[in-house]
């Protein structure tokens, strides 16, 4: 027996081999055949079986929307035209600890892996992906480049199978440093912020090599799902920050900070600068409306050249990253805007209240069918007319929707209220705002460095800069004094009759006997030209037309950069011609600059995405008048603001409204030369203001958007109480910047002047009982 043993022993080790050997060989097969099948099932995707590819082009230059931007002239960006507001940005700008927190949070073996992670792959297999997915960075890029929405079914395997294809080509065609990069300009955070460029400005207020480690950790946390861990959404907020903390957590876990820094930075609130950049959010609004426009306008005279197939490509401004640099100054477009905003608020608060007592608020001298009239204009040129006839909707259909009570989003100046009122009523409510416009600008230069077209162009988006055309009033009479200098060699301080004229019918393109009188009902005595000018009187502006005539004065304007039409008639020396704002602030920075027109520029140059320069602006100038008219008009021009209607600026409140906080509750006081010109038309329909320091015009409008919405005296409705203290507030603000360099000196003097402006040596009050002689004919 004990022989026997190892016998059968030796017997029954062989079949058990044999099976060990089977299992073996069999084990292999399967590993081979499954290697064979993986490999064919990669060969399958890289060969399109799965559906297209990315060729080897579109690998190395993969295709993005990038947003145009628009950079001011102090560097700063102000705007974006988008499909998608991209803003790209290079590994080197990224900060550290926005690359840690990235790696450490979304892939912490990213730079041992070479685009497939095989240790996190194999684990979501086993686990079935309850310990977390597998995903590389490089393949989230891969998903965001070339797939971009999650799939469904089997397709999320072959999906899979596709983004593992072209992580590894990815791999191969850039470093891990790019691969970071193109990731983070990729990504979407809501809010129209694609990429972390954008995403950093939207939720910080801040470029992103200025991230702090806190704020870089929140961008990250939303990476996972940016609407469920969103930190501006009231919904998502604590969701957010224990997100944020977790990527603190993970930072900690894989040594990029210790345990200390991670209490320290869980401790921190979550802090944000929200934003937006909306077409309609953020500075400059109507400023960009513009510089869209006269884009489209630039594209279509410039095109990219031909593509492939011989056709002609163009630049497409939401697509194509250009960078527009524009002359607005962001410091002092925010300043003006918040002029326009203070002072507009209180001067509607007491157009409101004057409104209570009139009966057909908010018109005036108007009759119910008038009245009747404006509506039915504002509803024929409204936007939801024209939406209902592109539905096919009947005019019937139209008019009877317009008295048929709607929820809609309107506005006031406490914010946007949701509310329910019929079309009809919201037209009558938004004609009760008055409406205002800024524009400034470098008389030597012709840069624009702010514009306001309105007070939100969200509710109002007609552009009282560039677009609207009003009368101007008083502030026309400098072109007229202007043209009579320049002809004349008069000085500010000669005297002329300030009695009644008539002019006679077929003079001057009269057409019956025109008597202009003098809003202070005064005629007698001589008046020096400066004081005439400050107290703005008809008639002497009269005479000095009568003598000059209005062809000249036209002419001037024209030169002047007016290119609205202007009818030569003796009126104009009124102001009775309407003019865009813009005109009038190009043309009265001739004056600033020696008699030279410099047509206003408000892009300098044009940009694609690689800093190739496709524009470059040339500057436009003329003479216009000679330099010693210039400064005399401009001496003239300083009286209004020493004198006239202008001393305000000097003196400070001078009615209640302008303690009521117009001015910010304090008088202006300023004490450095100011040439300036008030207006104000018939009815106080419009009021201006148009204020120059030697390196800076700006002017000013307000009225409402129908001239029969008004005030009911000159007490608020003159150009000194609508428009010139918006003037006075942007004045202060830039005045305060520094870094602005906002001139304060005197207006540069010509050499060899030969008219003289000292008018110590005449009399500038009225000369009464006297007819000294008339050296000029008046």
């Amino acid at each position: 027996m004990a022989k026997a043993t190892p016998k059968s022993r030796k017997k029954t080790s062989k079949p058990a081999q044999i099976s060990v050997l089977k299992y073996i060989k069999w084990f292999w097969i399967t590993f081979a055949t499954g290697a064979l099948l993986l490999i064919l099932l990669f060969l399958l995707a890289s060969w399109g079986a799965f559906g297209e590819m990315p060729t080897f082009e579109e690998l190395e230059n993969p295709q993005n929307d990038l947003a145009t931007q628009i950079i001011s002239s102090d560097g700063v960006q102000i705007g974006t035209f988008f499909k998608e507001n991209r803003t790209p940005v290079n590994y080197e700008d990224l900060p550290q600890h926005l690359v840690d927190a990235l790696v450490a949070t979304e892939d912490a073996r990213y730079y041992d892996h070479s685009g497939i992670d095989a240790r996190g792959t194999l684990r979501a297999f086993v686990f079935l992906g309850k310990k977390g997915g597998a995903s590389t960075i490089t393949q989230q890029l891969a998903k965001l480049l070339f797939h971009g929405e999650r799939a469904k079914g089997w397709q999320k395997y072959t999906q899979k199978i596709k983004e593992w294809v072209i992580s590894v080509r990815l791999e191969r065609q850039y470093t891990k440093d790019e691969i970071i990069a193109m990731y983070l300009n990729k990504q979407g955070f809501l809010f129209q912020a694609t990429g972390v460029s954008s995403a950093s400005r939207i939720y910080f207020n801040k470029s992103v090599n200025d991230l702090k480690i806190e704020e870089a950790a929140v961008l990250v946390a939303m990476l996972k799902n940016p609407r469920q861990f969103n930190p501006h959404r009231e919904i998502s907020k604590k969701k957010s920050l224990n997100r944020r903390n977790v990527v603190f957590s993970q930072m900690e876990k894989y040594g990029y900070i210790n345990s200390k820094q991670r209490d320290s930075l869980q401790q921190l609130p979550m802090v944000l600068d929200f934003s937006p950049e909306g077409h309609s959010d953020g500075i400059a609004t109507y400023f960009r409306e513009f510089v869209r426009s006269w884009m489209q306008n630039w594209v279509k005279n410039n095109p990219k050249g031909e593509n492939e197939e011989g056709n002609t490509e163009y630049y497409d401004i939401y697509r194509d990253g250009l960078k527009i640099n524009v002359t607005i100054d962001s410091r002092m477009q925010r300043y003006a805007e918040e002029a326009v905003q203070e002072h507009m608020a209180n001067l509607q608060k007491e157009f409101d209240k004057q409104e209570l007592k009139n009966k057909t608020s908010p018109f005036r001298d108007l009759t119910k069918q008038q009245v009747e009239g404006i509506i039915k204009r504002s509803i024929r040129t409204s936007a939801r007319r024209k939406a209902m006839l592109k539905e096919g909707k009947s005019e019937k259909e139209i008019l009877a929707s317009f008295n048929e009570k709607t929820e809609m989003k309107i506005f006031s100046w406490k914010g946007t209220i949701d509310t329910i009122m019929t079309p009809r009523d919201s037209i009558l409510y938004y004609k009760r705002f008055l409406r205002s416009g800024m524009m400034s600008m470098e008389p030597q230069t012709g840069q624009v460095k702010a514009w306001v077209g309105g007070v939100d162009i969200k509710h109002f988006q007609y552009d009282q800069v560039y677009q609207g055309t009003r009368q101007v009033g008083s502030t026309f009479k400098p072109f007229v004094y202007a043209t009579a200098i320049d002809q004349l060699k008069l000085s500010p301080c000669d005297t002329i009759p300030r009695s009644q004229i008539t002019i006679a019918a077929g003079t001057h393109g009269v057409t019956e006997d025109w008597t202009p009188k003098n809003s202070d009902g005064k005629y007698e005595g001589y008046m020096s030209l400066k004081s005439a000018l400050a107290q703005s009187v008809n008639t002497i502006s009269a005479r000095l037309m009568d003598r000059i005539g209005p062809e000249p004065i036209v002419r001037l304007a024209k030169r002047a950069g007016v290119t609205s039409d202007i009818v030569e008639v003796a009126s104009i020396s009124l102001g009775s011609v309407d003019l865009k704002l813009s005109e009038m602030v190009g043309a009265y920075s001739t004056f600033a600059n020696k008699g030279i027109y410099t047509k206003p520029v408000m892009i300098t140059s044009i940009q694609d995405k690689n800093g190739t320069v496709l524009y470059q602006f040339v500057p436009e100038t003329r003479d216009v008048i000679s330099k010693e008219a210039a400064y005399v008009t401009i001496n003239l021009m300083e009286g209004v603001t020493q004198s006239g209607s202008g001393v305000r600026l000097r003196t400070g409140p001078s009615n209640r409204y302008d303690i009521k906080n117009v001015v910010t509750g304090h008088p202006y006081l300023f004490d450095n030369p100011i040439a300036g010109k008030t207006g104000t038309t018939q009815n106080q329909s419009d009021g201006w203001f148009m204020g120059i320091v030697p390196n800076l015009c700006t002017g000013v409008w307000v009225g409402g958007e129908e001239r029969s919405v008004h005030f009911s005296t000159t007490t608020f409705g003159q150009g000194a109480a609508m428009a010139l203290p918006i003037w006075g507030l942007y004045m202060k603000k830039c005045y305060a910047d520094k870094t602005l360099k906002v001139s304060k000196e005197a207006f540069e003097k010509p050499e060899g002047l030969t008219i003289e402006v000292d008018c110590k040596k005449f009399k500038e009050a009225i000369i009464k009982d006297e007819n000294p002689e008339d050296e000029f004919g008046f």
